[in-house]
Formats: structure tokens, sequence, C-alpha cells
């Protein structure tokens, strides 16, 4: 029986280190064959529960709150998303005391670009009080204008309704609108008196 069991464990000994080079040989072709593509469509950032600021000469020209940014950096275009929605108010200088506001469900911001997309029960309120509401809207930073081809409901402090069923374009600052196929209903006690 001693003889027997000095047998097994020499045969043993010599195919337990074979068993082994097999498993790392068999390991490292299958590494090498998931190494040829690399898989880069995964967020590099995530922020949870983000409040911004951002300023510009010491003031604040931006504050910018989402409960979920994405950050995808391994791309050929890289990106930031926020899917959980998002809240952003926009300080001019020129009216700091009353920034423009932005909500939305979904944002995608490509900054290579200076590109920007906002959909989802989309509302904007310039600092005029106007209050703009849109299923998406575009905004193209690098040429200050903003873009939709969702009907756009208009409204302002006085009570007036524009609409403009096939969308709009605008500065970014939304000082400046035009709207496609629009009509509207408006209040004829705030209206100014037409005199010849």
């Amino acid at each position: 029986m001693n003889i027997l069991h000095k047998i097994f464990s020499k045969k043993l000994a010599g195919v337990f280190p074979l068993a082994i080079f097999f498993l790392l040989v068999s390991c490292e072709e299958d590494q090498s064959k998931a190494g040829g593509k690399k898989k880069t469509n995964f967020p590099s950032q995530v922020f949870y529960n983000a409040k911004i600021i951002q300023r510009d000469s010491g003031r604040i020209s931006m504050r910018f709150n989402a409960p979920l940014i994405e950050k995808y950096e391994y791309l050929d275009t890289p990106y930031v998303e926020t899917r959980k929605g998002l809240y952003i108010e926009f300080v001019d200088q020129k009216n700091p005391k009353t920034p423009g506001k932005l909500w939305a469900k979904y944002a995608k911001m490509i900054e290579k670009k200076d590109f920007y997309l906002a959909k989802g029960d989309v509302k904007i309120i310039n600092p005029e009080g106007q209050t703009f509401k849109m299923q998406s809207i575009y905004w193209d930073k690098k040429n200050k204008k903003m873009y939709t081809k969702d009907t756009v409901f208009i409204t302002d402090k006085e009570g007036n309704i524009l609409i403009g069923s096939h969308g709009m374009k605008a500065k970014d600052d939304f000082s400046q609108y035009s709207l496609y196929s629009s009509f509207g209903e408006a209040n004829s006690e705030t209206m100014p008196d037409m005199k010849k």
C-alpha cells in the first residue's frame, strides 16, 4: 500500500504542473482574444446628486443640479449625459437677480462640438418671465442658437399664450425667438392701445 501511495503521488506531482500550464495558456489565449476589442461605451466618471456652480470673473454664471451625471471620455466623440433629470440656472450679468431656468428629464452635452440636447418635458423660463415648454431642445453654443421642431408653448406673466406647432429657433438667452406655424391667445387688457 505504501508503494501504491508513492506511485500515485509521483504521477500526481507530474500531472499537476502540466494541468496548471494548460490552464494558464488557455486563459492567456482568451485574454488576447478579448483584448482585441476594448469596450469604451462605459462612463469614466459618475457623479451622484451633483450641484455644480460655474463662475466667470468671480461671478456666478450658472448653477447646475442633477441626480446623476455620467461622463463618457473613451469614445471618438466624448459626451456627458444626465439620464435622471437636471435643473439649470443661467445668470445673465445684465440682470443677475433674475436667472433664466431650465428643467428637463434628460440631457446630453457634446463639449467638443459645443452642442447640447435636453429632452423630456423641457421647461425654460427666461429672465423676462416667459415660460417655454416643449419635449426637446437643441443648443448650438458656438452660434448662440437654440432650436426645436417640437410643438412649443409659450406663456408670459400677463397670461398671453403662443404656440409654435412646428417648433422654433431662438437666441440662446431667449431674448429673441421665431415660431414656426404659430398661433395664440392674448389678454386684451394687457395689450397696448392701437391709435391711428
